[in-house]
């Protein structure tokens, strides 16, 4: 086991890939804020990654698991739809209040 994967062991951590290059850099650190704003017990890392490989990339990954991807899903998640989707990661008990209904 590497240092760096022993060290996030038992961490939840967020990852949003964009492509900069369609301008997702405020709609990636939007959606960045809002995670940390619910999520601010929960997660311990949220990386903005942007893909300088991939144009037209924007995928959510929590924990290592593909949450939300625009190819995959269709367009862009809302913003309820994500965190409900990010919870069952990182806080599968947590009940998101009004965002729930």
């Amino acid at each position: 086991m590497s240092k760096h994967s022993s060290e996030n062991e038992g961490r939840n951590q967020v990852t949003i890939t964009y492509c900069p290059g369609c301008g997702w850099l405020l709609r990636s650190a939007w959606m960045a804020q809002e995670i940390l704003t619910t999520f601010r017990e929960e997660v311990d890392d949220l990386t903005l990654r942007p893909s300088r490989d991939e144009s037209g990339v924007f995928r959510v990954e929590a924990n290592g698991e593909l949450v939300w991807c625009r190819n995959r899903d269709g367009g862009f998640p809302e913003i309820k739809a994500l965190k409900q989707a990010i919870r069952d990661c990182v806080a599968p008990e947590r009940n998101l209040g009004h965002s729930e209904s």
